[in-house]
């Protein structure tokens, strides 16, 4: 699933594709944004890590599942 962070102060936002669950995604982020943990931490497709401070996070946009398409047929 594609999950979008904007950061306070930098001109783009963080594109990552995960692997967690949008429920595990939003538990993650509440709990930054909530004062348990002073770090975001999301974990993407290629065994990354993408670690925000809490107090910099603007917002967190999370995508559907990705479903991949295969071939150029018109359905």
């Amino acid at each position: 699933m594609e999950v979008k962070i904007g950061v306070q102060h930098a001109p783009r936002e963080i594109v990552l594709e995960s692997g967690q669950s949008a429920e595990d995604v939003e538990r993650a982020v509440a709990d930054a944004l909530g004062g348990t943990s002073k770090l975001l931490s999301l974990a993407d497709d290629k065994g990354r890590k993408v670690l925000v401070p809490a107090d910099r996070i603007a917002y967190v946009e999370i995508g559907e599942p990705a479903v991949r398409r295969v071939g150029f047929g018109a359905l």
